[in-house]
C-alpha cells in the first residue's frame, strides 16, 4: 500500500498542496538534497521514492543503523559510473540519518556539492541538534506531521478495498468504529495502522466481519503515544505544560501532565520543573506555591506511584490557578546582567564588615544605621547599592496576590526615603 503518486499520499497537505514545495519538486522533476523530518510512519521513505521516480533518478537506500562510510563510498562510486555511462542521476536515501556521527555526515558533502548525489535524509530527531551545519546548509529541511485519524481511516478503507496491493480480495466488511479504533491506536503512524489492520483481519477469513471486539483482541498492550524521553516530543510537551500553567489553564495543564506521565516521563523531573514554575511564574504573588511544590517533590520521592502522581496533579492545578508574577524572575535576571556588565564595584564603606582594629580605624561599618533602631525598623534614606548604582531598581512587584501588598509597602518606604532626602539636603 505504499503510495506511488502524490494523490495517494495521506497527510502532509502543506507540503504537497498545489504550489507546495514538495509538489513542485515532484511535478518539476528537478530534485534537490533534502532532510525529511517527522514521526515514524508519516511518509518519509515514500516521498523520497516519489522524488526519485519523478526525476528518473536511481533510488539507492541505506540505513544509518546498518551502513557506514564504506557503504556511502560504494554508493558514490556506483553513482559516478551511472552518471558517466547512463547520464542518469542517483538519489541516495539515508534513513535514520541522525545515527551517523558528524564525521560520517561529512562523507556526503563533496558528492552532494558536485552533484554526484542528490541526498535525502530521513530523521525522527530535530536536525538542528543532530545534523552538522555543513550538511544542513546543502539540504532543505521539510517537517512532516503525524497523520490525523481521518486520514488514517481513509488509508485503512483504501487498503480494504484495493484488490492488487491491499486486502480487497478478502472482501472484509469493516465497521467504521473498528477502523476508528485502529486509527486511534496507530497514533499518527500509517505503517502501524496498516500493520494493525493486517493482524486484525488475518483470522477472519473470506468475507469476515471486522468490529471493535476483533481490534481489541489483537491490540492488547498496543496503545502508544509519542514520547521520546529527551527528544522533541519531550521538550515540546514540558513546554506545553509550563505554558499552560503560566496561562492559568488548569485543564490543559492536567492534560499535559497526564500525557508526560503516560509517555514514561520521570515524575521527579516534572516535580523539579514545577519548583521552577513556582518561582519563575508565581513568585511572591503566592509564596505558598514554592512550599507546595517542594512538598510534592517529597511525596513523589517517598511514595512513588500512584500517590505521587496525584500530588503532582494537585500541584499542577494549584499553580495554574494561583496569581501570577514574574517580578522576582525578571529582577533576578536584571541583577545578573548588571553584575556581568558593571564590573567589581566596591562595597560601600558603611556596609563593610569590621572584625579587626585596622578595619574599624579605616571606618568600616562606622556610618551604618541599624534598621531595628530606626522608626518602623526602617533606616530611611540609607544607601545599600555600590557607588554609582544608587536608586537602581530590579524588583517591581505586580498588583496580583500578595505582591500587591508588597508593592504598597515598597511604595511607602520609597516615600520615606524621599522625605529623608528632602530634610537632609
Amino acid at each position: 500500500m505504499r503510495p506511488t503518486t502524490a494523490a495517494e499520499l495521506v497527510g502532509q497537505e502543506s507540503l504537497l498542496k498545489e504550489n507546495g514545495p514538495l509538489r513542485q519538486v515532484l511535478e518539476g522533476g528537478r530534485p534537490h538534497s533534502m532532510i525529511l523530518w517527522g514521526p515514524p510512519g508519516t511518509g518519509k521513505t515514500t516521498i523520497a521514492r516519489m522524488v526519485a521516480r519523478a526525476s528518473g533518478a536511481e533510488f539507492v537506500a541505506l540505513s544509518a543503523v546498518m551502513a557506514g562510510v564504506k557503504d556511502v563510498r560504494a554508493a558514490v562510486e556506483a553513482a559516478k559510473a551511472r552518471r558517466d555511462m547512463e547520464n542518469r542521476a542517483t538519489l541516495l536515501f539515508l534513513d535514520e540519518v541522525h545515527r551517523f556521527n558528524k564525521a560520517q555526515q561529512d562523507a556526503f558533502l563533496p558528492w552532494v556539492e558536485d552533484g554526484t548525489l542528490v541526498f535525502v535524509g530521513a530523521t525522527t530527531e530535530n536536525p538542528s541538534f543532530e545534523l552538522n551545519n555543513a550538511l544542513l546548509s546543502r539540504a532543505r529541511v521539510y517537517r512532516l506531521g503525524a497523520l490525523d485519524e481521518t486520514g488514517l481511516v481513509d488509508l485503512l478503507q483504501r487498503a480494504l478495498a484495493d484488490q492488487d496491493r491491499g486486502l480487497g480480495a478478502l472482501a472484509i466488511e469493516a465497521e467504521p468504529s473498528a477502523l476508528e479504533e485502529i486509527a486511534q491506536l496507530a497514533d499518527g503512524d500509517a505503517r502501524r495502522a496498516l500493520t494493525l489492520l493486517e493482524v486484525a483481519v488475518e483470522g477472519l477469513g473470506q468475507g469476515g466481519h471486522l468490529d471493535r471486539a476483533v481490534v481489541a483482541s489483537v491490540a492488547v498492550g498496543g496503545e502508544r503515544r509519542r514520547f521520546d524521553k529527551g527528544g522533541d516530543d519531550f521538550y515540546d510537551q514540558i513546554s506545553a505544560l509550563h505554558k499552560s500553567i503560566r496561562g492559568s489553564a488548569p485543564d490543559a495543564s492536567l492534560y499535559w501532565l497526564a500525557r508526560m506521565l503516560d509517555g514514561g516521563c520521570d515524575p521527579l523531573y516534572i516535580a523539579r520543573r514545577l519548583v521552577r514554575v513556582a518561582s519563575e511564574d508565581i513568585g511572591n504573588a503566592d509564596p505558598r506555591a514554592l512550599d507546595l511544590t517542594l512538598n510534592v517533590w517529597e511525596v513523589q520521592s517517598r511514595l512513588g506511584s500512584p500517590e505521587g502522581e496525584l500530588a503532582l496533579a494537585q500541584a499542577v492545578s494549584y499553580l495554574a490557578v494561583a496569581p501570577k508574577s514574574n517580578a522576582v524572575y525578571t529582577a533576578w535576571k536584571a541583577a545578573c546582567r548588571d553584575v556581568q556588565s558593571e564590573g567589581s564595584r566596591p562595597v560601600p564603606v558603611h556596609l563593610r564588615n569590621a572584625p579587626t582594629k585596622l578595619m574599624k580605624e579605616l571606618g568600616h561599618g562606622r556610618a551604618y544605621r541599624y534598621a531595628h533602631d530606626e522608626a518602623d525598623a526602617y533606616a530611611a534614606g540609607e544607601v545599600y547599592m555600590p557607588e554609582g548604582m544608587e536608586g537602581r531598581r530590579y524588583y517591581r512587584p505586580s498588583d496580583r496576590g500578595l505582591e500587591a501588598k508588597i508593592a504598597d509597602k515598597l511604595q511607602r518606604l520609597h516615600q520615606k526615603d524621599l522625605e529623608y532626602k528632602r530634610k537632609n539636603k
